[in-house]
């Protein structure tokens, strides 16, 4: 009887496409991959450990299978991924209710050892990419790809190098024919990620190779869109703007994490672009008026004066960017920010990012206001209480806003519509099928 075993993913969406990776990894060494922990002989699941947040969501999940033991006292419950990597010595000290602990590694190898009954597992050095000739599909029409791993960016604020190692791409016909066997089963989107898009290739050809990927994912057969996430708007250049605008199948989705509208504050965080050339870059993406900009801030960071948030608000301001996440700054162990001084109290980042994200509401109300009554090519991906839940090429999975398209036919979920919009709200848009 084949071994069954339960995955859960925690984090972000490069977790994702691990463990699709991971549960292939599996099946074709005979494992059944099921969704009831309690039935499972081996449960798996990948942490996060990027800030406080995600680190106490990994542990308290942790506990949630230990505590299934009771149950199903022949389970082995084994945390893999990035807070393994991140406090391993630490973990396997104090976790003492856990069955084996396997820090940053490919899933090959974390197969591999598992198979072997090895349930304690690291690298000396984390790394964390790999081939991929079989995965399973995910149950939704779109898909990650992880195209590179690991970071060597100085963001002061930023854990992440400290436990994914060094950048690490992955060959481009390897990236397309895992892209084409998924778009062979049906997927219609193809969502790119790695800690920092634009270093894409520098380690394998020496080069920013992301608009080289891009030329070659766009050759392949099918309706479906590619984005691209995770571009660092300090290597951010011409070549990979003008290939995402020129590209049929390549959305103008720009995914570029600013984190703030001050020079100051930008300065402390190690970045290196001014905000005077931020805002250069925001206008050649603009150029083409199709384009759609996301960025992400961080609130509350180390010596961020009342007039350094004034600057960040005018920014978001002027800038009116289509889309905005924001997050308040949390102290990492081992980053250099963590020993600044002038740290900002919680009550005070609290209130700024309420401001900043009533701001941010105002404006993308303003701007999906001006689709009513046009119509959007719309990819369904659910169907809830009897309207269709979808998005345009402007809302990436997972994070963005949705349509609810009501429809007199029936509609397969994975199918492009167009759609007319007869309402908007602050984030999501309704509308009917033409």
């Amino acid at each position: 009887m084949s071994k069954k075993i339960y995955i859960l993913t925690l984090g972000c969406p490069k977790n994702e496409a691990d463990m699709d990776v991971l549960k292939g990894e599996f099946i074709k060494r005979g494992y059944e991959i099921i969704d009831n922990p309690l039935k499972a002989d081996i449960a798996i699941i990948d942490t996060c450990g990027f800030i406080e947040p995600a680190k106490e969501e990994s542990i308290n999940e942790i506990f949630n299978l230990v505590a299934l033991k009771e149950e199903n006292p022949d389970l082995k419950v084994i945390p893999i991924g990035c807070l393994i990597e991140r406090y391993y010595e630490d973990l396997k000290k104090e976790l003492k209710e856990v069955d084996g602990l396997i820090g940053v590694v490919p899933p090959s190898l974390i197969a591999e050892n598992i198979d072997k009954g090895n349930f304690y597992f690291k690298l000396e050095q984390p790394y964390d990419v790999y081939s991929c000739d079989f995965r399973v599909i995910p149950d939704k029409p779109y898909a990650y790809i992880k195209i590179a791993d690991g970071c060597n960016r100085k963001c002061a604020f930023c854990s992440i190098p400290y436990f994914k190692g060094n950048p690490s791409s992955r060959e481009i016909e390897d990236i397309v024919n895992e892209a084409k066997f998924l778009i062979s089963k049906g997927i219609k989107e193809i969502v790119l990620v790695s800690q920092d898009n634009t270093l894409y290739g520098v380690d394998l050809y020496k080069k920013q190779a992301l608009p080289e990927l891009l030329k070659a994912l766009n050759e392949i057969e099918g309706d479906f869109w590619i984005r691209v996430m995770y571009l660092h708007p300090d290597f951010i250049n011409d070549e990979i703007i003008n290939t995402i605008h020129q590209l049929d199948k390549v959305v103008n989705y720009f995914d570029i994490p600013l984190q703030h509208g001050s020079n100051n504050v930008l300065k402390r965080m190690g970045r290196i672009r001014t905000v005077e050339q931020l805002k250069e870059i925001i206008q050649k993406i603009r150029k083409n008026s199709d384009s759609i900009i996301r960025t992400t801030f961080i609130v509350g960071f180390p010596g961020e004066t009342d007039e350094d948030f004034e600057k960040l608000i005018q920014f978001v301001d002027e800038m009116e960017f289509d889309r905005l996440g924001a997050f308040t700054y949390y102290d990492e162990e081992g980053t250099p920010s963590y020993a600044f001084d002038k740290k900002v109290n919680e009550k005070t980042k609290e209130i700024r990012l309420e401001e900043l994200m009533e701001l941010q509401k105002e404006i993308s109300l303003e701007k999906l206001e001006q689709f009513e009554g046009k119509k959007l090519k719309v990819l369904i991906e659910e169907l809830e209480d009897n309207v269709y839940v979808g998005r345009t090429y402007m809302d990436a999975p997972e994070i963005d806003g949705n349509i609810f398209v009501s429809s007199n036919r029936e509609i397969k979920i994975g199918d492009f519509v167009e759609v007319e919009i007869t309402n908007t709200f602050e984030y999501d848009m309704e509308g009917f099928t033409v």
